[in-house]
């Protein structure tokens, strides 16, 4: 049995009007349409695919020995992979003192709450900051983050893999055969994408992002850059324990 919301004898009020619509079309011209954008996606997968396998030849580097610092204290680089043969870092910005860091890091790690999955494939996940330990780690309360944080202040491993004190976000790739440590991958930028669902996801939409930068329809609803991305407060207000709520007060 379903009931209606609106009742008996009255009109649902109208729901908001869209800026824009694609074009309405019969089934089979939409399929047909569908088809021919398939093929393209297919053959973005491939070539997905053989940059995957390009990574997967790439020489890699010898790293020296550094220390960084953990909820525990200080730990060697080599510790770091709790024992996995692979490493992930994701290099969160950092603004010594400030309030609320970086959006974009913020929310891009706030992803990240079930990583388990990686403990079948020899590999950890884990967030480096040039911020102090202390202030990394009460950062990462406030706004409800999950996985495991350290701090490369005291070190110059920041730097060293392309995310020094006040610069941009990054993310690195280790493997370790015994006590040895080397580097095998790197991105930052937009190359940080494929590590993210919530632009996977928004991509799929009719509007997209709505960013002025994308190749969208005349008449589509556009936001500037950035406008659509949830802030430090926001993330901290979705997933935080409260206390980021009442900071924005």
């Amino acid at each position: 049995m379903t009931t209606s919301a609106t009742p008996p004898g009255t009109t649902a009020p109208p729901g908001p009007t869209a800026p824009a619509l694609p074009p309405v079309v019969a089934e089979e011209r939409w399929r047909e349409q569908l088809a021919e954008l398939r093929r393209r996606e297919k053959a973005a997968t491939r070539e997905l695919d053989a940059i995957a396998a390009q990574r997967r030849r790439l020489p890699m580097v010898r790293m020296p020995e550094y220390t960084l610092v953990g909820a525990e204290g200080p730990v060697r680089l080599v510790d770091v992979f709790a024992g996995r043969s692979q490493l992930i870092t994701y290099h969160h910005m950092w603004s010594p003192g400030a309030q609320w860091q970086c959006g974009g890091c913020t929310g891009f790690t706030s992803q990240y709450t079930r990583l388990d999955f990686l403990d079948t494939y020899d590999a950890r996940f884990v967030v480096v900051t040039q911020g102090e330990i202390g202030e990394a780690l009460a950062y990462r309360e406030k706004v409800g983050n999950r996985m495991e944080w350290y701090s490369t202040a005291g070190s110059s491993f920041g730097a060293d893999v392309d995310a020094p004190p006040g610069g941009g976000f990054a993310v690195n790739v280790f493997l370790r055969d015994g006590d040895t440590v080397y580097r095998t991958w790197h991105t930052t930028g937009r190359g940080t994408e494929q590590l993210s669902h919530t632009f996977a996801l928004i991509d799929l939409l009719p509007w997209g992002r709505q960013e002025p930068w994308q190749d969208s329809p005349a008449g589509w609803p556009r936001n500037e850059t950035y406008e659509g991305w949830l802030d430090s407060p926001d993330i901290a207000r979705l997933y935080g324990p409260g206390d980021g709520v009442a900071e924005q007060r």
